[in-house]
């Protein structure tokens, strides 16, 4: 059977999954994504279109991902959940089951935790705005996507709570804002405001609502609410609909950041932001507090996800001490 082109005025593929995945609310990052998945997967199977091919076609796609690219567990639920999407949402077709499929094992190695001193040395070569976002990502348990995707309006000063939106908008939940980060908190988004006015004097300024709320609160998008509490040092303009947006900034930058300081302050550990999320809730339990309030702050589904930074917690094997150190 000859390959169908990917897009004419019959088929026009990619349009149709952006529109379904803009209608559903998926965030822009899961947009992006999907997209490279999709491409991916067409591309390996000899550019034949989509409608071409089934579960034998995804199945093979996803064990060339565990067998040859060995990517992880996630990385390959990750590329699954954007061809189950193409085919049930856009090609709006039912999939038999899959067969053969080999399914990545999830890493059960334990995370990387920094101890207070480690934290310190990291915070202590910061300032300005990237100290006050890496606080937030220690300080307040946040991924580094969590924290650059915070809104003005989602954070509460007296209650000292932080709400998080999930990044399909449906799935949120409350964390807390350290105290000695109110004051540093508020003069930076004093900043945030200055340069929303800015925006607002040049004819910009709408923001990018988060998804679930566009419709409701479609006219309140120029807000200073909903600004980014970390924007974007520039303007950018939506190749979908040409409308202008400072969208918030670049996690490599946050990445990079933290990766260099960890070196500088000699911390011999694979350190990422995420690492200082892992850190928050090991601090939080060898502190004593519950593992379902750290669930809760973290925003694990599953008390068992919360659990493995128990094993972090204890010191050598079952938090037993070596013989050598009581003698």
């Amino acid at each position: 059977m000859d390959s169908i082109p990917l897009q004419t005025p019959q088929t026009k593929l990619f349009p149709s999954i952006v529109e379904r995945l803009e209608a559903l609310k998926y965030s822009k990052r899961t947009e992006e994504s999907y997209i490279q998945w999709i491409k991916r997967f067409i591309t390996f199977h000899d550019k034949r279109h989509p409608r071409e091919m089934g579960s034998a076609e995804i199945a093979a796609y996803l064990n060339h991902l565990a067998l040859e690219k060995k990517v992880s567990a996630s990385t390959q639920n990750q590329a699954k959940s954007a061809l189950l999407f193409l085919y049930k949402e856009v090609l709006q077709r039912e999939l038999p089951p899959m067969e053969n499929l080999t399914r990545v094992k999830a890493d059960k190695r334990l995370p990387v935790v920094l101890s207070k001193h480690e934290v310190q040395a990291i915070l202590s070569r910061l300032d300005g705005s990237m100290w006050l976002l890496v606080s937030l990502l220690y300080g307040s348990g946040l991924r580094v996507m969590e924290c650059l995707r915070l809104r003005v309006a989602e954070i509460d000063f007296d209650r000292l709570e932080i709400l998080v939106r999930d990044s399909n908008g449906y799935k949120n939940r409350v964390t807390l804002l350290a105290t000695s980060l109110v004051e540093p908190l508020k003069a930076h988004l004093q900043q945030v405001a200055s340069l929303h006015d800015e925006d607002l004097a040049k004819g910009f300024g709408e923001a990018r609502m988060p998804p679930g709320l566009a419709n409701k609160y479609a006219d309140d998008s120029a807000a200073l609410t909903w600004q980014y509490v970390f924007p974007s040092g520039k303007l950018s303009v939506d190749q979908q609909t040409g409308a202008v947006y400072r969208h918030h900034a670049d996690e490599k930058t946050v990445q990079r950041a933290v990766k260099k300081l960890a070196k500088q302050a000699g911390i011999h550990k694979q350190v990422t932001p995420n690492t200082l999320r892992h850190s928050f809730a090991t601090h939080l339990l060898q502190g004593g507090q519950d593992v379902h309030t750290v669930q809760a702050l973290l925003g694990h589904a599953d008390v068992s996800t919360t659990l493995i930074y128990t094993q972090v917690v204890n010191t050598g094997s079952r938090g037993v001490a070596s013989p050598l150190d009581v003698i």
